[in-house]
């Protein structure tokens, strides 16, 4: 009996941590510092934060006012730290481990020594046989022999810094420059440290890392590593890039479902995740589904789920995050693209009933529905992409230009090497992320009409010579040789006189009343010439083409519709090629 109120008091505890932990990562990071310190018990406190939150509220804090944060760290959160930061892709990146190194030592030097000593020997030694030279002096040997360069701590141990591990170029910046001061004055204390704290230890380690294997030893360090920060969601790129492997919805509920675990108490010995999800700010299925799971393990399971896809994301796209606007951009991507996949594997439900959802991503793993709502967008960059090869406009030799502006700039977004959608800076960015369903329809419909058009010029066999040097777009292409029919001149691509194009502007619309409307007579003109040297039917052309040329005459009413005849001025008009 004492033994369970033991356990229900320890659980009771961790639950009220739990919480504390929850509200300070609410905070403005110099509230959320007072508020540890202030805490009964600080180092209890910190140690309830999930290492990935512990990471981005020292970074949001500042690294600088952190030092009793990170004293007060356990051994998980310190090595989750180091994972992080000092890697560039599988090398140690060995001006970052000095950083890293030096600030954990100034914080708390006894404990640095400890935990080297316990955890990190192997990855110590690497990083002392890249800095250092060791050479033992002989008892009958004169320490003079080895030059002034080298200093011993117990004259029988000669240590010297080498200068070239950190590759200093002349035009380095003056922080490069101070690492290898810092890296001296960090290792002089460090030495000094470990001398008084284990001479034996300190003789072992020197020994032992004249005698290092470096590729053996770092392709070990960087393959335990690897272990640790899978468990978080970190895999290795090569394995991470698969977040973006595209998953059709038909074989969506093929796959199995996910594993859940039941263990009630799982909660509260392995802390949650909590930054990503608080940065869920806009409404959208995935978030609403969130909201209406009302079972905190169910919920905890499904964050924690959600923070290593949002890592996942961070390798695959090869990113160093650690502000807090950082991590919210590829939570906005985690969310963005799950909430396509759910409006995808819901689109037969009209209502968008959100409780599908939440069934959705209780069952399946957040990383299947991620791919179905990406893979939308990368079947449209295929798609792009295959056509491209094969189109008229490309064996013409014409750029992504003669698309006009929205086709530059949807095949722009298409054509690189992860899709983007094009914004146009309607909410303030020329690119930015899909978002949703409608995104993914408005760029297929922009493509649709592309294609359709390259198929037809494919048909009409025009060259887009001699007017290729002027500013030359599918609309002015088009027009153009639809002007030129229509007024019997020659079928070649040919700027109109200004004098021609008058004619054309004079019985162009359906009344003198301004805003002027284009005549029915004269669209019909213009569908009859296009199915003649197309040679297909008028409605197969209305069919694929139909809204996109009711733009275009849109447009030109747009244009010209309230222009006085006595008022052209090639300069200024771009549907047509004109002489200028």
């Amino acid at each position: 009996m004492a033994e369970i109120t033991k356990t229900q008091k320890h659980i009771q505890r961790l639950t009220k941590l739990s919480e504390q932990s929850k509200k300070i990562l609410s905070l403005p990071p110099e509230k959320a510092l007072n508020a540890i310190l202030d805490s009964p018990q600080p180092a209890a406190l910190v140690h309830s934060f999930a290492e990935e939150d512990f990471y981005f509220l020292i970074h949001d804090i500042g690294l600088g006012d952190s030092h009793l944060l990170l004293s007060l760290a356990s051994d998980k959160q310190w090595e989750y730290l180091v994972d992080l930061e000092v890697w560039e892709k599988d090398k140690i990146e060995l001006k970052a481990v000095t950083r890293w190194f030096d600030l954990l030592f100034k914080v708390d030097p006894d404990r640095f020594i400890k935990w080297f000593l316990d955890q990190k020997t192997e990855f110590m030694e690497f990083y002392l046989f890249k800095n250092i030279e060791v050479k033992v002096r002989e008892t009958d040997q004169d320490p003079s022999d080895f030059g002034d360069e080298f200093f011993t701590h117990e004259d029988t141990f000669y240590i010297r810094f080498l200068d070239d591990p950190f590759d200093l170029e002349p035009g380095a910046s003056e922080s490069d420059r101070s690492i290898k001061k810092d890296r001296d004055t960090f290792l002089l204390k460090f030495f000094k440290t470990l001398a008084a704290f284990d001479h034996v230890a300190y003789q072992k380690v020197l020994l032992e890392a004249s005698s290092v294997i470096p590729a053996e030893t770092e392709e070990e360090a960087y393959r335990l590593r690897n272990a640790r920060l899978a468990e978080k969601g970190f895999l290795p790129y090569e394995e991470a890039v698969g977040i973006y492997q595209p998953l059709k919805a038909k074989n969506f509920e093929k796959q199995s479902a996910k594993f859940a675990p039941t263990d009630s108490d799982r909660k509260l010995f392995l802390p949650v995740p909590f930054y990503p999800a608080k940065m869920l700010e806009e409404e959208n299925l995935f978030s609403g589904a969130l909201k209406k799971i009302e079972i905190d393990d169910i919920l905890e399971q499904i964050q924690t789920e959600f923070a290593g896809l949002c890592n996942l994301i961070i390798t695959a796209d090869q990113k160093t995050i650690r502000e807090r606007d950082e991590l919210k951009s590829i939570v906005k991507k985690a969310c963005d693209y799950l909430h396509i996949g759910l409006e995808r594997l819901t689109e037969d439900d009209r209502t968008l009933d959100v409780d599908r959802c939440v069934a959705l991503i209780q069952k399946y793993p957040l990383s299947s529905i991620f791919k179905v709502g990406y893979g939308l967008a990368l079947e449209l960059k295929w798609r792009a992409e295959k056509w491209r090869g094969k189109s008229w406009f490309e064996k013409k030799g014409l750029l992504l230009g003669f698309w006009g502006e929205e086709g530059l700039g949807v095949l722009g977004g298409l054509l690189i090497k992860k899709p983007l959608f094009y914004d146009n800076y309607k909410s303030g960015v020329l690119y930015r992320e899909f978002i949703s369903m409608e995104d993914i329809k408005e760029t297929e419909n922009v493509l649709n009409s592309i294609i359709a058009f390259d198929d037809l010029f494919a048909l009409m066999a025009i060259e887009p010579e001699p007017a290729t040097d002027g500013f030359l777009t599918y609309k002015n292409f088009i027009l153009t040789l639809w002007a030129r029919n229509y007024l019997g001149l020659s079928e070649e691509l040919v700027p109109l006189a200004l004098d021609e194009f008058r004619r054309l502007f004079d019985e162009l619309w359906a009344g003198k009343e301004k805003p002027r409307k284009t005549s029915l007579t004269m669209k019909e003109s213009f569908l009859t010439w296009l199915s003649d040297r197309t040679g297909l039917k008028p409605s197969e052309i209305t069919r694929k083409l139909g809204q996109t040329l009711e733009n275009l005459f849109n447009e030109l009413e747009s244009e010209y519709g309230e222009v006085s005849r006595k008022d052209l001025d090639p300069r200024y008009m771009h549907l047509f090629l004109l002489n200028k």
